[in-house]
């Protein structure tokens, strides 16, 4: 007879959707004092990481970067916008459409940000290759969650 009880499928410390909460939240609370100095929030520093590297873009094409709703991101770019670092203005392959675009504290915001990633290696004890790994890792398992049709793609 086996001595071993079988282990418990509902057991809290075995889902992966504890694990994963609790994992989004203890690194959105490490980025939070490397990111404080910039006065960005997590979520600020995610809409200014997809204007580096996409700007201009209409609130829409902003939302679908982030996989965020236009209503959440809307405030995040006010609140961008109090703090100078980007603005609003008409696009100009349709004048009917807003873009948003940095403004030059913005763009200059961005060479003091690009030490964040190596500092945020070395607060999470992990190399690259590790790094490289994990983002794989839930990319995949974000594709899967979008593929079963649970999730916006």
């Amino acid at each position: 007879m086996d001595d071993e009880a079988p282990e418990d499928p509902l057991a809290l410390e075995s889902q992966i959707c504890f694990a994963l909460s609790l994992a989004s939240r203890s690194v959105v609370a490490a980025y939070r004092p490397v990111l404080e100095p910039l006065r960005l929030t997590h979520p600020q520093y995610l809409v200014m990481l997809a204007l580096w590297e996409h700007e201009p873009l209409s609130l829409t094409q902003l939302s679908e970067k982030l996989s965020m709703n236009p209503g959440t991101v809307s405030p995040l770019i006010k609140r961008l916008e109090a703090l100078g670092y980007v603005q609003r203005g008409r696009a100009r392959e349709d004048e009917r459409a807003l873009a948003i675009v940095l403004t030059a504290e913005g763009r200059r915001l961005r060479r003091r940000a690009e030490e964040i990633p190596g500092i945020m290696m070395g607060k999470l004890g992990m190399d690259v290759e590790e790094l490289k790994a994990l983002h794989a890792s839930m990319m995949k398992l974000i594709r899967a969650a979008r593929a079963s049709g649970d999730l916006p793609g």
